[in-house]
């Protein structure tokens, strides 16, 4: 194997104890602070990144997969700038990271007259916009014949032609560990599970930020001459550490996607929804062996950790793809779904009403409390740019000195060791795969900052998405491998809790391993084996003593 750096979590808390005061804090470890790291620790600044979950476990990871422009916004001219910005940063991306975004085709199938001639214009535009090197596939009409050979799956009912044209598509949570270790490379000390739960204002300026270190409970003062706020649709409350009085920035978009089998659509090539009920676009894309179709867009009151998708979103996303598939979708045919949360920058939204659809997607850069810079909105294609502009604001208000910003041509970090896909192929196959996995995770725990093993198999790998039967057999075998209690009963739906080896499920459907039940080594459902046990005992003793269960209570039983 290559040599590549360690990330020792030891060696990086003791940089932490060492170092009086830093030049950055970064809060939030996703696609925003991120980027804000690279850009600050490759200008030589002495930069933190405090995460308090695992790095890309929030919004990041629960993304379109795409790096695009945003052909939705075409329809609003105003909004064509932003379109061209992104276009930019899709190409600029493809070029640093090409070993995590690559060129996708993507065909909108055409029913109505007039509609490829519509479409092939407005797609056009939309390629004509990446003028001076930026473009990475022409737009072009199809026929009928050709739309039905270069997509299939698609209905041929009413099919008048199609329309194709190019997009970048990527891996999300692989890009954001990539960039993390990007930041370390030059320096940076990135701690996940590291939340921040105080901050020290003294002169109207932050002096200190307090994290504390989830897998230990040592509280870390950090000393910093600025803090930059990421923490995406949680900004707000790392804003009312410094001033508990402080106004709403974002409101909260919910975004969700369901996973279905790669037989609907089994090409290569990505299908445009142009139109929804509600006023966007729909895309079903091929992903690691799935068909991916997404996205919705539902305002959320709350910011909560791990968002659910509702079933009337579901029962959306099938009603549109179906009315675009040869093959009908039911609900039975969901594999998976999951959902990310959008913050969507909008000073006004304190009290509005209506769609957040309508809220502006671009990012927003705000200086407050005297040296800390709140950065939110945007979407993964522009978080370089995003970062850009964050670190100008700090300098034009004097908060790091003016030193030129490098990441445009800057590599993304690119681990020569192990080819991710082609792993995930092989661990989906069978459990032959099992102890190369394992071996993965105790790498991806040395060099890839993982801690648990849930950050293997959902982050570093994506298998936790996509197969639940070999995320569940994996989990308990890369416990071990970490030196973690194996008793504990690890379940691949996050609503369920496990607490002393017991399986504490919030929802029916979430069920333990069968694996480590069988070995006897978690104990999640021995209550209820030995309940099962002695209503049998009654049975035969004397059936009469046998009361009828409520429906309620027998599901529960189930």
């Amino acid at each position: 194997m290559a040599e590549v750096k360690t990330t020792c979590r030891e060696e990086l808390l003791a940089k932490l104890r060492e170092d009086p005061v830093w030049d950055v804090v970064v809060i939030g470890g996703g696609a925003t602070g991120a980027g804000i790291a690279v850009d600050a620790a490759s200008r030589g600044l002495k930069t933190v990144v405090l995460e308090a979950q695992d790095f890309s476990s929030g919004t990041s990871s629960r993304s379109t997969k795409l790096i695009h422009g945003g052909v939705r916004y075409m329809k609003n001219p105003r909004d064509w700038g932003l379109v061209r910005e992104a276009l930019k940063e899709r190409r600029i991306l493809i070029k640093n990271a090409p070993h995590l975004v690559h060129s996708k085709p993507f065909i909108l199938p055409c029913y109505k007259k007039g509609e490829r001639e519509f479409y092939t214009i407005g797609l056009g535009i939309y390629s004509a916009m990446t003028y001076g090197g930026y473009n990475i596939g022409h737009t072009s009409s199809l026929s009928r014949e050709d739309t039905l050979m270069r997509l299939p799956g698609v209905k041929p009912e009413g099919l008048m032609g199609g329309v194709q044209f190019f997009d970048g598509q990527f891996d999300d949570a692989r890009l954001d560990v990539a960039l993390i270790r990007t930041a370390y490379e030059h320096g940076a000390v990135p701690l996940n599970y590291m939340p921040v739960v105080g901050v020290t204002r003294e002169g109207g300026m932050i002096r200190s930020v307090t994290a504390k270190d989830k897998e230990t409970g040592e509280e870390f003062v950090i000393r910093t001459k600025m803090v930059f706020n990421a923490a995406g649709a949680w900004v707000d409350p790392i804003r009312r550490m410094v001033d508990p009085d402080a106004s709403t920035l974002v409101r909260v978009s919910r975004g969700s996607h369901i996973l279905l089998d790669k037989s609907f659509m089994p090409g290569d090539t990505g299908m445009l929804i142009p139109k929804t009920r509600d006023g966007r676009v729909l895309f079903a894309i091929p992903w690691h062996g799935m068909l991916l179709v997404g996205t919705t867009d539902v305002e959320q009151k709350e910011a909560d950790f791990d968002p659910k998708v509702s079933d009337a979103e579901i029962d959306f996303m099938i009603e549109t793809a179906s009315g675009y598939l040869e093959k009908p979708i039911t609900r039975a045919d969901v594999k998976a779904s999951f959902a990310g949360l959008r913050p969507l920058f909008n000073p006004q939204a304190t009290g509005s009403a209506g769609s957040t659809a309508k809220v502006s997607r671009e990012h927003a850069v705000i200086p407050e409390f005297g040296n800390m810079i709140t950065v939110t909105g945007g979407k993964w294609t522009a978080y370089r740019k995003m970062a850009e502009h964050a670190m100008l604001v700090a300098t034009l208000r004097h908060l790091i000195p003016p030193r030129l910003c490098v990441t445009k041509d800057l590599p993304i970090f690119c681990d020569p060791n192990w080819d991710h896909a082609a792993l995930e192929i092989e661990a989906e196959a069978g459990d032959a795969a099992d102890e190369k996995v394992v071996q993965f995770a105790l790498y991806a725990r040395d060099h890839e900052f993982a801690r648990t093993p849930e950050d293997v198999l959902f982050r570093r790998l994506r298998l936790g998405q996509m197969n639940e039967a070999r995320t569940n057999a994996l989990l308990p075998k890369i416990a071990a491998a970490f030196g973690l209690p194996v008793e504990e009963c690890y379940c691949a739906d996050e609503a369920c809790t496990c607490e002393e080896g017991k399986c504490e499920c919030e929802k029916a459907e979430c069920e333990c391993k069968a694996e480590v039940c069988e070995a006897e080594v978690c104990e999640c459902k021995a209550e209820e084996k030995a309940e099962a046990a002695s209503v049998e005992a009654e049975k035969v003793i004397d059936v009469e003593v046998v009361e009828e269960k409520p429906a309620e209570e027998a599901e529960q039983k189930k």
